[in-house]
């Protein structure tokens, strides 16, 4: 019998369309999860593969621990050692993983969307796969988004009227998108802050860039990014990066990691630039919910591998 309480999904590329809902339920089963709750039970095996175009050690790792806890079975691909060297499309090395009998891709990818083409069929194409996106370039990054909502969740148990800011390097960080959009439906208050180059007006419809100093007594999440130099090719602002000047001015030290409210939390989706984003000594400090997120990531993946699973009436699950 169908659980009407558990999110069901063909793919999940995206925080974009979720209902808040779908949010809440996503992380009830992933706290389930953590909590120790029952394994899935399969009546058939399901083969999941991890495509990563993207350096990773968190993600590629936490879906893959995730993935072994649902009891999946995992086949390994390394994009260096593929047909991909020989110039095969994403379209076709995913039509070879589904006609040998993958269930599922989780893909991190450079290129923005480009999931489109795995989920938008053309007329004459019949891939059937099921997607889940790991990151696309500058895009979306679902999983970290929502593994952030449950560290949230499970600190304060609601989302209403909390003061989030967001800081540092936002323009290119596919984090700080899916979280913006999100916190917002969930009735958090954002604010943005870090070097305004780093800023795009666009954001303003989600709330309002300030400096930091203003913001950090106020906040209850301080949500840090890491400067992305990796995507900074061609930005006259990267020659000129000074680590130890973007510190004093953006990231968090010991006097403002005082200044914040008793209860509040510091968050970052990693990998930290030590004495960039947040000093060194401060990653393991009591406000510092680092190792969180991540232990927090494993379940939160187990709860949307199910739910692509149950979309997709994979292992006898619905």
């Amino acid at each position: 019998m169908k659980n009407y309480n558990l999110v069901s999904l063909p793919h999940f590329v995206s925080v974009a369309g979720l209902q808040a809902a779908e949010v809440r339920a996503l992380i009830d089963r992933a706290e389930y999860f953590k909590r120790g709750g029952a394994r899935l039970k399969l009546s058939r095996p399901v083969y999941v593969t991890n495509m990563f175009f993207e350096n990773s050690s968190r993600t590629h790792t936490s879906f893959e621990i995730a993935e072994r806890k649902l009891g999946l079975t995992v086949i390994p691909f390394d994009p260096a050692h593929s047909s991909v060297k020989k110039g095969e499309t994403l379209y076709d090395t995913s039509l070879t993983m589904a006609a040998l009998g993958v269930d599922l891709e989780v893909i991190r990818h450079p290129q923005n969307e480009y999931y489109n083409e795995l989920i938008s069929l053309e007329p004459g194409q019949h891939l059937n796969i099921g997607v889940i996106n790991a990151g696309d370039g500058s895009g979306q990054h679902p999983s970290q988004c929502l593994l952030d909502m449950m560290t949230i969740h499970e600190h304060f148990g609601h989302f209403e009227n909390l003061k989030v800011a967001i800081v540092g390097d936002i323009t290119n960080s596919r984090v700080a998108k899916s979280n913006m959009e999100l916190l917002t439906q969930l009735g958090a208050q954002v604010y943005f802050s870090g070097p305004e180059y780093w800023y795009d007006k666009q954001f303003d419809q989600y709330g309002q860039f300030a400096p930091l100093d203003d913001l950090i007594g106020q906040v209850d999440v301080l949500m840090l990014l890491r400067v992305q130099h990796e995507r900074h090719a061609g930005d006259l602002n990267e020659s000129k990066f000074d680590p130890v000047q973007y510190h004093e001015q953006f990231g968090v030290n010991e006097r403002r990691y005082h200044a914040l409210k008793k209860d509040a939390i510091i968050m970052h989706p990693g990998p930290i630039n030590r004495d960039v984003e947040l000093a060194g000594k401060l990653v393991e400090a009591p406000k510092s919910m680092f190792t969180c997120q991540m232990q927090n990531g494993v379940f939160m993946r187990m709860a949307m591998i199910e739910a692509v699973m149950r979309g997709r009436q994979l292992g006898g699950l619905e």
